[in-house]
């Protein structure tokens, strides 16, 4: 498969990603009971994991490593586990309706923050464009 290729399927599963997480957290801000549906559970498993697949197979083909030689892969690694835990209080671990829309908002935040890396190639972000 083409690099182009690849790079065009990791933006969309980021930006199918990001739709999903969003819908759950709408949904779940009120109550996380109402993410119900099985497939809304299962559905961004799935997309996740091809996004992390395609965003490895980038790395490797263009002989970049987080926490080595690439300062802005290594920002979207720990971006993209603070975006995981803050999210998982949006959805499910927030006590409060408070919290979760606070983390619900901080996640979209933080991918916004991981979009901006990759877009720059730099751990500033927006910032260094």
């Amino acid at each position: 498969m083409s690099y182009l290729a690849v790079k065009h399927a990791h933006m969309m599963f980021a930006l199918i990603s990001i739709v999903l997480f969003m819908l759950r957290a709408w949904l779940a801000v009120p109550s996380p009971a109402r993410v119900s549906n099985k497939l809304l559970k299962i559905l961004p498993h799935i997309v996740d994991t091809l996004l992390l697949l395609c965003g490895i197979w980038l790395a490797v083909q263009i002989n970049q490593a987080p926490f080595g030689n690439s300062p802005w892969l290594t920002a979207k690694v720990v971006g993209l586990v603070l975006y995981i835990v803050v999210g998982t209080i949006a959805i499910k671990r927030g006590k409060t309706r408070q919290q979760r829309l606070a983390a619900a908002l901080a996640s979209i935040a933080i991918f916004a923050y991981i979009y901006g890396v990759a877009v720059s190639k730099s751990p500033l972000s927006w910032l260094a464009l």
